[in-house]
């Protein structure tokens, strides 16, 4: 059974509640995610505030968006000079 998908915000908030002294089992237990889950996002977000976990998600989204249109830009140019090969 999948759980819940948590945004960043919240993953963040979840952090920052360890942070502040709570149990990291009681924590986990009441979020409902494993201790790996947890560990996993410390390493992912460390130290971050909520803003630069914001900032860091658009700079993800972004930089997958730009893969994208770098592969087209390149699959373009490939279809370009297979058709003048073809021609010539």
């Amino acid at each position: 059974m999948k759980g819940k998908r948590y945004s960043t915000e919240e993953k963040v908030r979840i952090l920052r509640e360890a942070d502040s002294g709570k149990s990291i089992v009681d924590l986990c237990r009441e979020k409902n995610i494993s201790d790996v889950t947890f560990h996993r996002r410390r390493k992912q977000f460390g130290q971050m505030d909520l803003n630069e976990a914001k900032r860091l998600k658009d700079l993800e989204r972004e930089n997958t968006e730009l893969k994208k249109m770098l592969a087209d830009a390149m699959l373009a140019k490939r279809v370009l000079e297979y058709a003048l090969e073809k021609k010539l």
